[in-house]
């Protein structure tokens, strides 16, 4: 009998899946492969850089807890676009 080397990983696929489709698969028709495709990797590379996540105490995976910030005027402030301009991230310009 094999067993699965990996059996807690079928949760995080399935939770995965579940964002991926509603977040983002469900607000767009696609047509052809090539356009699912885009869409995942945008989306996949938003996920795992961008997105906060409630287990990180919604910072993203790959960053670190950010310093004090003092309080900026709106036009410090930039908008980014990730996936087709779906999701929108407010950001501090450079200086």
């Amino acid at each position: 009998m094999k067993t699965n080397p990996l059996p807690n990983l079928n949760g995080r696929c399935e939770r995965f899946i579940e964002t991926i489709k509603l977040e983002c698969l469900n607000k767009f028709i696609v047509f052809g492969k090539k356009r699912l495709d885009y869409l995942t990797n945008e989306f996949t590379s938003y996920y795992n850089t961008k997105r906060s996540h409630m287990e990180r105490e919604h910072l993203p995976p790959n960053r670190e807890e950010p310093d004090e910030v003092t309080t900026i005027s709106i036009d410090q402030i930039e908008v980014r676009r990730y996936v087709g301009g779906l999701i929108k991230s407010f950001e501090r310009k450079a200086a």
